[in-house]
């Protein structure tokens, strides 16, 4: 059912075959990177990326051929390349992986078993990302309390926590302002019914309003 549309047989690979796989590739490309804006936050150059990536894949492809020698070669090519400048979410590896697999597909002429692969894998990432399945109760957030110095800060923010918030963790502690301040950092989980604004001013009643920060968490495990 998953045939090739390559004849192995033959000494040289017909360019007919090979331009079909590679229009294939660029539409593949296309679902690919719209299912990831769809999906996730994103720039226009990842989303280019993700369209070009199973065309690069598959002429990589084609060009090892069945040689041993050259698929070790560009495997080790592959190792050194870093698809983004810094490094990505679990998401953008997630997609880059999607890309690559479909274009190592075409690269050996399975056309239909790619494009049954990216309909499914879509399918299911649109799913997963548009109802309530791995929604989390309560979402990660980092919480930064800078305190002066006289403050004994071990505890000193208890009696809230335990009021608006089902989880919090002291990650980090550091002095600022030549050391007559510490700067607190929480992760943290607060209550759904929690009002954010009075949360924060009751933590600034006992920290003689000095700066609060809460935002996103920005730690997210790779997959």
């Amino acid at each position: 059912m998953f045939n090739s549309i390559f004849d192995t047989s033959a000494a040289a690979l017909d360019i007919k075959s090979i331009l079909i796989c590679s229009f294939v590739a660029i539409l593949l490309g296309l679902v690919i990177a719209f299912a990831h804006l769809k999906t996730s936050k994103t720039s226009k150059n990842f989303l280019i990326t993700l369209t070009i990536l199973p065309l690069l894949v598959e002429v990589v492809m084609l060009m090892v051929n069945g040689s041993l020698g050259s698929s070790v070669a560009i495997l080790g090519a592959f190792s050194l390349i870093r698809f983004r400048s810094i490094a990505g979410n679990s998401k953008e590896i997630s997609s880059v992986f999607f890309a690559m697999a479909v274009g190592l597909a075409l690269g050996m002429g399975h056309i239909l078993f790619a494009t049954v692969v990216t309909a499914v894998v879509v399918l299911v990432i649109l799913v997963l990302s548009n109802t309530n399945v791995f929604n989390l109760s309560a979402q990660p957030q980092t919480l930064q309390i800078t305190v002066p110095e006289d403050l004994d800060y071990t505890g000193a923010f208890n009696d809230i926590f335990k009021k608006y918030a089902t989880h919090v963790e002291l990650v980090n502690v550091r002095t600022t302002n030549m050391g007559s301040l510490y700067q607190l950092t929480y992760d943290i989980n607060l209550k759904k019914s929690a009002n954010e604004k009075e949360f924060l001013d009751k933590i600034r009643v006992k920290n003689s309003n000095l700066k609060v920060i809460l935002s996103r968490s920005t730690r997210e495990e790779l997959i």
